[in-house]
C-alpha cells in the first residue's frame, strides 16, 4: 500500500503500452513513481500490456512524471513495436489488464499490424538569430525582410528625418508590416517543408508552434524503408536553407502523435 499525507492508497497496475508478446518479460525498474518498481509484462494469448505496479492515485502531468512514463515507453519499443498507452492509466488489478486485453484483442492487433514497420520522426525549424552558432553571426530573419520587401524598407530609411510623433506612428506601421512580412515567410518556408517531406511519410501531424522565430513543429509517420530517403531529404532542407533556419531533427521516437491509447476503465 502506499500512502499520501497519512491515506492509505490503494495498490493498482499502471499501463504504459501495449505490445506483440506471449511470455512475461521484464524492462527493468524505471517505473513511474519513486519506489523502483519492476516493470514487465502481461499476457494474454500473443499480445501483452507492459505494466508496473503503482498506487490508485492522481499523478500530476509533470516533466518528474511523464520522463519516467516516456522512457519506459522507449525502452520497450527497441525491441518491440508498440502502443502507447495515455498517461497515469492504472486499473485495479492484473485481472483488470487481462481483461482488457481479451475484450480488445481484435482492435489492439489491428492498430499493431497498422503501426509495424513504421517510425515516428520528428521536425522541428526555427528562424536563427543574429549572433546565434546556427547563423555564423550572419544577418538573421529580419534583415532578410527589410531586403526583400522594398515597401518596408523605405519606410525604415524615411523614418530618420521624421518628427518624433511620426516616428512613432511609422515605426508601429513598420512594426505591423513586418510582423506580417515574417508570417508570410514562414509560411512559404513550412509549405517547402511539408512538400519535401509528407511524400515520404504515411502520416503527418501538424503541432503547435512556439515562438515568433518557430517555422514548423511537426511529427512523421515513416515506414523503415523509407527512412534514409527521409534523412537525406531533411540534410537538403537543411543545406538549401543554409543559415538562415535551424533545423531539429528527431528519429526514432515511440508513436505518440498518432497512436495514444485512451483505455475508459470503467468499461470493463
Amino acid at each position: 500500500m502506499g500512502e499520501v499525507m497519512g491515506e492509505v492508497l490503494q495498490e493498482g497496475i499502471y499501463i504504459y503500452c501495449i505490445i506483440e508478446e506471449s511470455q512475461y518479460q521484464s524492462f527493468g525498474t524505471g517505473a513511474v513513481g519513486d519506489r523502483g518498481d519492476e516493470v514487465h509484462t502481461l499476457c494474454f494469448n500473443d499480445i501483452a500490456a507492459v505494466v508496473s505496479n503503482s498506487p490508485i492515485k492522481r499523478y500530476p502531468v509533470s516533466r518528474e512524471n511523464l520522463l519516467p512514463h516516456e522512457r519506459v515507453i522507449e525502452e520497450v519499443m527497441k525491441e518491440y513495436t508498440v502502443l502507447p498507452v495515455r498517461f497515469a492509466t492504472i486499473t485495479e488489478s492484473e485481472d483488470k489488464v487481462k481483461k482488457i486485453l481479451e475484450r480488445e484483442y481484435d482492435k489492439f492487433k489491428d492498430l499493431l499490424d497498422k503501426i509495424k514497420g513504421k517510425k515516428e520522426l520528428g521536425v522541428k525549424a526555427v528562424f536563427s538569430a543574429k549572433g546565434e552558432p546556427a547563423s555564423g553571426g550572419k544577418k538573421d530573419i529580419y534583415d532578410h525582410i527589410l531586403e526583400k520587401y522594398e515597401d518596408i524598407k523605405k519606410l525604415k530609411t524615411a523614418l530618420v528625418s521624421k518628427a518624433s510623433q511620426a516616428t512613432y506612428n511609422q515605426s508601429v506601421e513598420i512594426g505591423k508590416m513586418v510582423e506580417a512580412a515574417l508570417e508570410k515567410e514562414k509560411e512559404s518556408c513550412k509549405q517547402d517543408i511539408l512538400n519535401t517531406l509528407m511524400p515520404l511519410a504515411q502520416k503527418n501531424k501538424i503541432n503547435d508552434t512556439y515562438g515568433e522565430r518557430m517555422i514548423i513543429n511537426a511529427a512523421f509517420l515513416v515506414n523503415e524503408e523509407n527512412e534514409a530517403a527521409f534523412d537525406k531529404a531533411v540534410d537538403e532542407l537543411d543545406a538549401r536553407y543554409g543559415d538562415r533556419v535551424k533545423f531539429k531533427y528527431v528519429g526514432t521516437l515511440p508513436p505518440f502523435n498518432f497512436v495514444n491509447l485512451i483505455i475508459e476503465l470503467g468499461k470493463y
